[in-house]
């Protein structure tokens, strides 16, 4: 048994070697530093103006990378000299929102945020139904149909693609109210609200949300939040007296178009099945007010990703123009509205161009141009996330193609999808995902300029992003030009 196991991992590893030797390993070598380098120059630069969706600058980044599908002779695949998919979007300006307790009137961003996505006529006055911090037993306890919830979040959590309020939105809670252990997760939620319009992909994308210091749910329930707790610990949340709210919310919505970016590359006998690489080229724009730069270049994020998704196209299609093309198709695709809510791939997986079921994979790649405190000393490494979440046999291939060509130190940290980051929900990896398509995620880690200004092109690491660039590479060249597509064995 054991001499079998060795002869079948030496042909796997002979396998291996042959699709990475040749032309994978020439076409490798026309992603470079210079490319790399000239194009951040341009998608990072102030002419972009911070790439916020919507904006002037977000589309001159799409003509500029269109222009570059263009030239390489990828087909625009809504109609051949159309690489633009147009994404209807839904911008809310800041809620006026007044939010009272019994006597108690709240404050308006020191106590609390609104989040959703409506308007009221006049006020309402709902009782709030308690559910604990909303896990499983908790939610046996009461019945939330229909009804205003209020749920403790503990420490560590994230509202993003967050479990408690999509089992709270899947009972069909009418309202949640959410209290934030963590005063600094409330500052950065707050100092978002505050930021500015936001965008939808409907009008009513989702049920109202207001986000409360643990000093406002205090304020409501006249308790510290330790006794507040105490009641979903000892199982007595149906006996738990609603608290009173009255609430009116005035909001104006404005339809924005914003674009992803799309370059097709038709494969060969394998054609109707697809290669996606993504990455999104939207960043958060301009502050709006302050002295000095006031430019979110957004470098690293993403127009590292970006870059990326440039070379990789520029080293198939040459393949394809010398008769090495893939056996699958690749659609190389520059997201729009990742920064607000991952929205333009989730608009693609709603509108596909081509057929889910014929997608293989997502290659993302987001954030791979700089290096984390956490690897100040590594070998050159890389994120990888999600590899192994519905496909083991994807990540399986991962690892022995990294191995056999780039070498990179595979950090799994981020792939726990219990992580507190929860980085396997936060980018756009996760819309195909959620549609059963296996994905990879590769991602270089959380640093200290992260959605700052001080998120340069000077501070790129372009031996890094190179190399990093170069193992997205490999990877889709194997999934693209193997005998049998990736089987899907997990759930």
């Amino acid at each position: 048994m054991n001499k079998l196991f060795i002869i079948v991992a030496f042909i796997l590893t002979v396998e291996v070697n042959a699709q990475v030797s040749e032309p994978a390993k020439i076409y490798s070598a026309l992603i470079t530093i210079s490319d790399i380098k000239d194009n951040l120059s341009i998608i990072a630069s102030d002419a972009m103006e911070g790439r916020e969706t919507g904006t002037r600058g977000q589309k001159m980044a799409a003509a500029f990378i269109a222009n570059h599908f263009q030239e390489l002779g990828l087909i625009g695949p809504l109609n051949r000299s159309n690489y633009l998919q147009t994404v209807d979007l839904y911008s809310t300006t800041p809620a006026l929102v007044s939010l009272v307790s019994g006597t108690t009137t709240l404050v308006p961003g020191e106590d609390y945020v609104y989040l959703g996505s409506a308007s009221t006529n006049g006020l309402i006055e709902t009782p709030l139904t308690f559910v604990g911090n909303g896990n499983e037993i908790d939610l046996t306890q009461v019945n939330i149909t229909g009804k205003s919830v209020i749920v403790i979040l503990e420490q560590g959590s994230t509202l993003r693609n967050n479990p408690v309020i999509t089992a709270l939105r899947d009972k069909e809670a009418k309202e949640i109210f959410v209290i934030l252990e963590s005063n600094e997760t409330y500052e950065t939620i707050s100092s978002f609200a505050r930021g500015g319009d936001r965008l939808s992909l409907t009008k009513s994308s989702m049920p109202g949300l207001f986000v409360l210091t643990s000093a406002a749910a205090e304020k409501i329930y006249k308790m510290p939040l330790a006794k507040l707790k105490k009641a979903g610990v000892e199982k007595k949340l149906a006996k738990f007296k609603p608290a009173i709210i009255s609430y009116s919310i005035n909001q104006s919505f404005k339809e924005v178009k914003s674009e992803n970016v799309l370059g097709y590359l038709e494969g060969t006998d394998k054609k109707d099945e697809l290669v996606i690489i993504t990455a999104h080229y939207d960043h958060i724009g301009k502050k709006k007010s302050g002295e000095g730069d006031l430019i979110n270049n957004g470098a690293d994020d993403d127009g590292s990703g970006t870059v990326a998704v440039m070379a990789l196209a520029k080293a198939f299609a040459q393949a394809k123009k010398e008769g090495k093309g893939p056996r699958r198709s690749i659609l190389f695709m520059a997201v729009t509205g990742e920064e607000k809510g991952l929205l333009g791939s989730d608009y693609y997986t709603q509108h596909p161009v081509f057929p889910l079921a014929n997608t293989v994979v997502d290659l993302n790649i987001d954030m791979i141009g700089r290096n984390d405190p956490q690897h100040k000393d590594s070998a050159p490494y890389v994120y990888v996330v999600g590899s192994d979440k519905l496909s083991s046999e994807l990540h399986t291939l991962s690892e022995s193609i990294n191995e056999a060509t780039t070498n990179l130190v595979f950090d799994y940290t981020y792939n726990d999808q219990n992580h507190p980051d929860r980085i396997y929900y936060r980018s756009d990896h996760w819309n195909f995902a959620k549609n059963n398509i296996p994905i990879i995620f590769y991602f270089d880690g959380i640093h200290e300029d992260y959605h700052k200004v001080s998120d340069e092109i000077e501070k790129i690491d372009f031996d890094a992003l190179t190399l990093r660039t170069k193992c997205v590479f490999y990877t889709a060249w194997e999934i693209a030009n193997r005998d049998q597509r990736l089987v899907v064995d997990k759930k």
